[in-house]
């Protein structure tokens, strides 16, 4: 699988510098956890949940959540394994692995890990890890153990997703011992943890808040207090860190709005693409490509997301510009190991080689899993092309 690879080879070329590379649910953890992208999650109690698979995948979608916890009633948790179970069965008779997208699927209990890799059997092929809801060091471990144990019978790799979630995470006075924790707990399962995801909605639901289509997660200062404590203690970039996932977006169509759209015209009128500004307005798309940017800028990369029509977005964001891969490019010369200052190729910016270091290797690892655009291609273009005819 690549990104953008639903497109057609000859509007990749005219899109890209440098192409998405391809890669595989057997690829190395690091370029997994980099290229998870939109993470499309999914009801586990979807009758057709396998064509619905099928069908997002060729629409772009590279990984996703099929959910027995929150996003299905108590009553639903044994239909939704026995439609997971007969769901993967269908899939492995009728799909090759490498045609599918990454596959994870997000349990309640560490019980279920276990037994459910037992019952898929040979479809377990299919399988590319859990996700682990309400994580702390004291929760969070006997799920490590569980898939520790799975992987073992089983035979397949396995990762973990931890979500971030919980209110001991969120509260101040429990917040750096919850994080502790949590650092010890996914330290010593390092190789099977591929990323942390982040459950925003649980944090709000703690204060009785809801962000706004007008707003970000950043606009929630409570929310985003607790985000810039996961970065600072679990993103960092010196080898200690892990990838963290940006949050849900939880809307899909604005019926009314309060503030003006936060999309400038330009970008699209160059593009000749008012009609597509015009659909991201309508479907408070503006209010989740801010909020793209600002994960960007606060250390996250991929996100969660609950609707096909997010999916697109956070990819074509996710996109390396030409004028940050030069820079990365320039600050990684060999000749510059021992530091120093240059004027940058666009003439527009400094580069400091050291300091600048850690963030040309991260730009560097997304150009290769989501490719660089061409000089003349921004987002509107990347997002013009992706839409389905």
């Amino acid at each position: 699988m690549r990104h953008f690879g639903h497109i057609a080879p000859e509007v990749r070329q005219r899109l890209f510098h440098q192409e998405p590379c391809e890669f595989s649910a057997d690829s190395s953890a690091r370029l997994l956890s980099a290229a998870l992208g939109a993470t499309l999650y999914s009801p586990a109690t979807r009758p057709r949940l396998a064509d619905d698979i099928v069908k997002q995948t060729g629409r772009g979608v590279v990984s996703m959540v099929l959910c027995l916890e929150d996003s299905i009633g108590d009553e639903d948790v044994a239909e939704g394994e026995e439609n997971l179970v007969r769901q993967f069965t269908d899939l492995a008779q009728r799909q090759s692995a490498a045609d599918l997208p990454l596959l994870f699927i997000r349990v309640r209990t560490p019980e279920q890990i276990p037994d459910l890799v037992r019952r898929l059997g040979p479809a377990v092929r299919l399988l590319s890890g859990f996700v682990l809801p309400k994580f702390t060091e004291e929760r969070g471990m006997p799920f490590l153990e569980a898939l520790a144990s799975a992987e073992a019978e089983s035979g397949r790799r396995l990762f973990a997703m931890p979500v971030l979630e919980s209110p001991e995470l969120l509260y101040r006075e429990s917040r750096v011992e919850t994080l502790e924790g949590i650092s010890r707990a996914v330290d010593k399962y390092r190789e099977r943890v591929l990323a942390l995801r982040l459950g925003v909605t649980d944090f709000c639901s703690s204060y009785g808040l809801r962000r706004a289509p007008d707003m970000t997660a950043y606009d929630v200062q409570i929310v985003a207090s607790v985000i810039a404590d996961v970065v600072n203690m679990l993103g960092r970039a010196d080898g200690t860190g892990f990838t963290v996932t940006g949050p849900v977006w939880e809307y899909f169509r604005v019926q009314e709005r309060m503030f003006k759209p936060q999309l400038r015209r330009s970008p699209f009128l160059e593009g000749q693409a008012e009609e597509l500004r015009e659909a991201l307005i309508e479907h408070a798309m503006d209010g989740l490509l801010r909020e793209i940017t600002l994960d960007h800028a606060n250390g996250l990369l991929g996100k969660t997301c609950i609707h096909p029509s997010h999916v697109l977005p956070v990819h074509a964001l996710s996109v390396v510009s030409h004028e940050e891969f030069s820079d990365a490019k320039d600050i990684l010369k060999p000749e510059r190991c021992g530091g120093g200052v240059l004027r940058s190729q666009y003439t527009n910016k400094m580069n400091e080689v050291k300091p600048h270091r850690a963030w040309a290797e991260r730009t560097m690892l997304r150009a290769e899993v989501f490719g660089v655009a061409n000089e003349d291609i921004g987002f509107v273009e990347l997002l013009a092309a992706g839409i389905p005819a």
